[in-house]
């Protein structure tokens, strides 16, 4: 039997472009078995089967195939077949798959100890990263850092720091946010399918102002003139804690914060002594060309979320804010046994430098102005008047679907069979938008031209594929 290929190295010149179909990786070679027994061979249905057995029904996937082995931007599944990874583990894989230095500086800090729980026992990772991070975030002032474990941890925690630095109780947040899944980030969260469907009531004092939307026809003017009102009738500004919104939708489609709204909410945060909080989870650490999506505007928040591809795979979140906001609460009222971990702590680290050390801020850059060309390039060669949209910033990227340009109604069915179609093909990608019509990109920065190259040939073969299912299925009706 053939041994497995080798992983592509992380180049970035172009070396050629596959076919764009899904090539079958040559398995590597079994241990030996004893002549009595045979090993069953591992399949993507037999571990469905299992998964749908001992698996919570409400914990998603949104591709059918089981994971053996990745390398920056490509996945091989159990069964031997390489994909291109589109998705990043949602956003999590700026530095790819297995960055060599992100792998080398875990091994390192396991070989050493691998918990203590910095309440107890604290560790200088955990003080280190905190100084990057202080570093990092944007605002001309003295900061300080919290490390917890998840997103949603992370929000929860800047909500309090909030509160109990102002005294208030209320947050106001937007429609087609984002902000997590435990009942005080589904209260921010400002789209009900699937995330809050049957799991109400939510919590108090949480307030909802709309995103500006061209599909809806909110203007900024229009978001703001709501948050006023809001002002006078529901959400007394001296009882505000905080404002909170991603610079860069996430599960709302990818929209980005205007730059005229995120000045206007500085200004009425500044007025009323509320705090702003940019929930950078999914936009932060590279992902928009710059280290936090909300440095395109010019805007400084007082707290940021952070989580995703700050480790490069490894689960660590946190908050970093202005410094006697971060200090609101006495000792003993912040933490958690797992927060900071001292793998994920070395991890992240070696992911920041490999951002700063490989340049994938200008990396992110290039691509979105690659991928943004190649996109509008096959909306008007393969899908005239359905590729309704193309936005984001820097390589945070989504394309928009409708059933056409006169009427620009969301086609969730045609972007699902895109995102089916790609699969089947090799690229792993997945959708977002309030009403599931968009294909959002997350491919790792590293990715080679090839890499990125391969997969936009694949996603034009998908989008081809579905226009033509769609043709097959109107012809037999």
């Amino acid at each position: 039997m053939p041994p497995r290929k080798k992983s592509p190295a992380r180049s970035k010149t172009i070396t050629g472009v596959a076919t764009g179909t899904r090539r079958k990786q040559a398995a590597a070679p079994a241990a030996p078995q004893p002549v009595t027994e045979s090993a069953p061979a591992q399949t993507n249905a037999a571990l469905w089967a299992r998964r749908e057995a001992a698996v919570a029904r409400g914990v998603a996937s949104a591709a059918p195939i089981f994971a053996d082995r990745a390398e920056n931007a490509e996945l091989w599944d159990i069964e031997g077949n390489r994909y291109i990874d589109f998705a990043g583990g949602i956003a999590v894989l700026n530095t790819g798959h297995r960055h060599p230095k992100v792998v080398d500086a875990a091994k390192a800090q396991e070989d050493r100890f691998t918990h203590t729980s910095f309440q107890v026992v604290p560790y200088e990772p955990y003080i280190a990263l905190s100084e990057k991070l202080n570093e990092l975030a944007p605002g001309d002032f003295a900061k300080k850092s919290l490390l917890v474990t998840t997103g949603a941890e992370a929000v929860e925690n800047a909500v309090k720091i909030a509160r109990a630095a102002t005294g208030r109780p209320g947050v106001i947040a937007f429609s087609a946010g984002y902000h997590g899944r435990t009942l005080l980030t589904l209260g921010l969260t400002g789209k009900v399918n699937p995330y809050k469907k049957d799991v109400g009531p939510f919590p108090s004092d949480i307030f909802r102002v709309p995103f500006p939307s061209v599909r809806d026809e909110i203007t900024v003017q229009d978001s703001i003139r709501a948050l006023e009102m809001l002002f006078l009738t529901d959400a007394q500004p001296d009882r505000v804690a905080a404002i909170i919104l991603e610079p860069v939708l996430g599960e709302g489609g990818y929209h980005p914060v205007p730059t005229e709204l995120w000045q206007a909410l500085r200004a009425i945060c500044d007025k009323h002594g509320i705090l702003l909080i940019s929930d950078e989870i999914q936009a932060g650490f590279g992902r928009t060309g710059t280290w936090f999506a909300v440095e395109h505007s010019g805007v400084a928040p007082d707290l940021i979320t952070v989580a995703k591809s700050m480790a490069g795979g490894y689960p660590i979140a946190g908050v970093v804010g202005r410094a006697e906001v971060m200090d609101a609460l006495a000792p003993g009222g912040l933490g958690g046994t797992y927060g900071g971990n001292p793998v994920a702590c070395a991890a992240a680290l070696a992911a920041i430098e490999a951002i700063e050390s490989e340049g994938l801020l200008a990396r992110s850059t290039a691509l979105g102005e690659t991928l943004r060309a190649r996109f509008a390039d096959i909306g008007a060669r393969v899908a005239p008047y359905r590729m309704w949209d193309i936005r984001g910033l820097g390589a945070m990227l989504a394309v928009e679907f409708v059933t056409d340009f006169d009427t620009a109604t969301p086609d969730a069915a045609f972007t699902k069979s895109v995102i089916s179609h790609a699969l089947a093909r090799g690229l792993i990608l997945l959708g977002c938008g309030m009403h599931g019509n968009a294909v959002r990109i997350m491919v790792p920065l590293t990715a080679s031209d090839a890499i990125i190259e391969e997969g936009m040939a694949i996603f034009e073969a998908a989008v081809a594929d579905a226009i033509a299912a769609e043709s097959t299925a109107v012809a037999a009706e």
